[in-house]
């Protein structure tokens, strides 16, 4: 029967330098590219936002930001036009601000 160690075997005959190289890379294959916005999913986006204020509605806000989008359920607490980020709250009480550049899409959640 062989036994065979995958990666292991092969990372014993590699130097330090390629190793870093090859775990790097892969972690490069895991980011996303950031997606352009249409003008009429800007217009749509906006339109959510202002209901979700006014009604208290709760939202998922999907951002991008780290090379990655990330996933936000809560309450839009507040809009900060000078920094130009959203205030949300999330059902655990936290508050995450998101610049607004970085909002990828914006929906009510049900």
């Amino acid at each position: 029967m062989i036994r065979d160690r995958g990666r292991i075997k092969w990372t014993a005959m590699m130097l330090p330098e390629h190793v870093k190289l090859l775990r790097d890379w892969a972690e490069e294959d895991r980011h996303e590219q950031k997606r352009e916005i249409d003008e009429q999913a800007l217009e749509s986006m906006n339109d959510c936002i202002s209901e979700a204020m006014e009604y208290g509605r709760a939202v998922t806000l999907t951002y991008y930001q780290h090379k990655n989008y990330h996933l936000v359920i809560g309450n839009i607490h507040y809009w900060d036009e000078i920094n130009h980020k959203v205030h949300i709250v999330d059902h655990f009480g936290e508050v995450h601000q998101i610049r607004i550049s970085e909002i990828a899409d914006v929906r009510f959640t049900d």
